[in-house]
């Protein structure tokens, strides 16, 4: 099998990864995602797509990402992965895609407004 590459995105967040058959490391920016990520369940987001398709342990994955938050890059990187596996075998996708796992989630950071606290948030209105 050859390297299948893939993109994933979340919030600010972009995620590169090359995925190949082995033993099943999962490397982020050079570091092992066990170190990368702190959190167990940041390490239950990135191994989800190998889990539902069983195939957990036999593939290697390098990451590259950069932006956003650590659970935005954790994100990315699942979807990344899922859309990886698909191109793999055409048979994950109706497992990933009932999980959610293939839809970009398109929620940003809403834009602070001008004359106003924050996005929504305004200043207390006086009438007198």
């Amino acid at each position: 099998m050859e390297i299948i590459n893939a993109i994933g995105r979340r919030k600010a967040s972009i995620a590169r990864i090359y995925l190949s058959e082995g033993s099943g490391k999962i490397v982020v920016n050079k570091k092992d995602h066990t170190e990368y990520f702190q959190k167990g369940l940041l390490h239950y987001i990135v191994n989800q797509p190998l889990r539902l398709v069983e195939v957990e342990g036999k593939y290697d994955v390098k990451v590259n990402v950069i932006g956003g938050g650590i659970k935005g890059q954790a994100e990315a990187i699942r979807l990344a992965i899922s859309r990886a596996l698909v191109k793999v075998k055409e048979e994950n996708k109706p497992v990933l895609k009932s999980n959610g796992l293939l839809t970009r989630d398109p929620r940003k950071v809403e834009r602070k407004k001008p004359g106003q606290k924050k996005a929504r948030k305004r200043f207390q209105f006086s009438k007198r």
